[in-house]
């Protein structure tokens, strides 16, 4: 994982603009053009509260994942991934991401929780985060997405400090 620099943006706004990508990630998703990408990224460079980070594989970016709304009261903050090169997804390179995240943002940062949201139908981002990394499904929010004609749940997820330390206990 490394810092996302702004040679990365046109790239960036094509998964932006990939509507096969983008339903299977929560939030809004309107078309997005170089300029709008470029005010994003200016805006959001230097935001400790939110942390933006490039996923990347033998020099090639992949995907993107998050640390944001960082409470540093309360230590806590809200976490996203996703690979945006689609020949990258199933290899094993979720669970390393959302692990280097969770070491990162416990061991380094010292916040004490993570929480995230995903679309309801993609059971393989559920699977990973629940399975392969420990993380608790926290509730879910009936009909919350509306994606190609369709009603969709948002999966509430967590996991705290302690959590992880206790499924990375198990895994040995």
């Amino acid at each position: 994982m490394r810092p996302l620099e702004r040679q990365d943006l046109p790239l960036l706004q094509e998964w932006a603009n990939d509507q096969g990508l983008v339903n299977l990630l929560g939030g809004w998703h309107f078309p997005v053009s170089s300029d709008e990408h470029g005010r994003w990224f200016d805006a959001n460079v230097d935001d400790f509260l939110n942390r933006r980070f490039g996923i990347e594989v033998d020099g090639q970016l992949i995907g993107t994942a998050n640390l944001v709304s960082i409470n540093w009261k309360d230590r806590n903050a809200f976490h996203g991934m996703m690979i945006g090169d689609t020949t990258f997804r199933s290899r094993g390179i979720g669970p390393d991401v959302v692990n280097t995240i969770m070491k990162f943002a416990f061991l380094e940062l010292g916040l004490n929780r993570l929480d995230g949201t995903m679309i309801g139908s993609n059971a393989p981002s559920i699977k990973m985060y629940t399975e392969k990394c420990g993380w608790e499904i926290e509730g879910t929010k009936p009909e919350w997405f509306f994606r190609d004609g369709n009603w969709h749940d948002l999966v509430i997820v967590g996991i705290t400090k302690r959590r992880y330390f206790e499924f990375q206990e198990n895994k040995k």
